[in-house]
């Protein structure tokens, strides 16, 4: 963060000297008569790059807050324009996004909000956040928590992700406590660790092993990085609720906050 922080206000300070040496440099030079004396605004065109770069250089190291300011302003400018962003692809994939047939669904399937949460079953900020999803959908009978595959953590993760896409193709009844199992379990979640958990709760190796096979699971995957890259998601546990892209494990609150907007803009026609 400081760092960005440090990137931006530079950027700012230079954008400051670039704009005062442009302005000196095209302002124009002030007619005047014969031997009077010339006007400062003409005398200060012909201030040198280096000195106008001095002038900056002092002014904001004796007013350093404006740098402050002018960077919250932009970070301001920035988000809003990603809220905007986000609010179109939301609209635009709203199917893809909230009624993917490949996604597992926790709590009301008919529920009238909807939480899409993007995870990795070797996320740890994802295990933690497995207790908000059981906790809210138990207190919300009308909450949809929609879980999108999203392995982004190597070829374990993937290769787990596969045989979750396969057992959830062939046993969707029981989804939710292989998901549960999986994410919660010691160690990193892969390939033996997923099978193992699939068998025990029932599932035919061999039905399951051909299932894995079925090049449309790497094709929703490839369909959902393309959907995270749209929505700036690049890590887990991230959310799309209502209208709004949430980032990060917030918490149980901060969630049901977010819900509870959801429910208020679709109970007012204003999403």
């Amino acid at each position: 963060m400081k760092k960005t922080i440090l990137l931006g206000t530079t950027g700012i300070a230079v954008a400051l000297a670039m704009l005062a040496a442009g302005y000196l440099a095209g302002t124009p030079g002030i007619a005047h008569a014969e031997g009077s004396q010339q006007p400062a605004a003409a005398a200060a065109a012909t201030l040198d790059r280096k000195q106008v770069e001095t002038i900056v250089r002092e002014y904001l190291l004796d007013n350093p807050e404006m740098l402050l300011e002018m960077q919250g302003a932009l970070e301001a400018k920035q988000k809003e324009q990603q809220r905007v962003a986000h609010l179109e692809v939301i609209k635009q994939s709203k199917d893809e996004i909230f009624n993917s047939k490949f996604d597992g669904i926790v709590g009301n399937p008919d529920g009238k909000v909807t939480i899409v949460e993007f995870y990795d079953y070797n996320c740890g900020y994802c295990k933690r956040a497995q207790a908000d999803m059981h906790a809210l959908t138990k207190a919300d009978p009308e909450l949809r928590f929609v879980l999108k595959e999203f392995p982004i953590l190597g070829p374990d993760s993937q290769k787990a992700h596969v045989v979750s896409m396969a057992f959830r193709k062939l046993m969707p009844e029981k989804y939710g406590e292989f998901h549960d199992k999986l994410l919660g379990g010691e160690g990193r979640a892969g390939e033996d660790s997923a099978i193992k958990i699939a068998l025990e709760l029932g599932a035919d190796e061999a039905k399951l092993r051909e299932a894995m096979k079925d090049p449309e699971i790497i094709d929703v995957f490839n369909k959902t990085y393309d959907l995270a890259n749209q929505l700036s998601i690049s890590g887990t546990p991230s959310y799309v609720v209502g209208n709004e892209v949430v980032f990060g494990a917030l918490g149980h609150d901060v969630l049901a906050e977010k819900i509870a907007e959801a429910k208020a803009c679709q109970a007012n026609s204003t999403c």
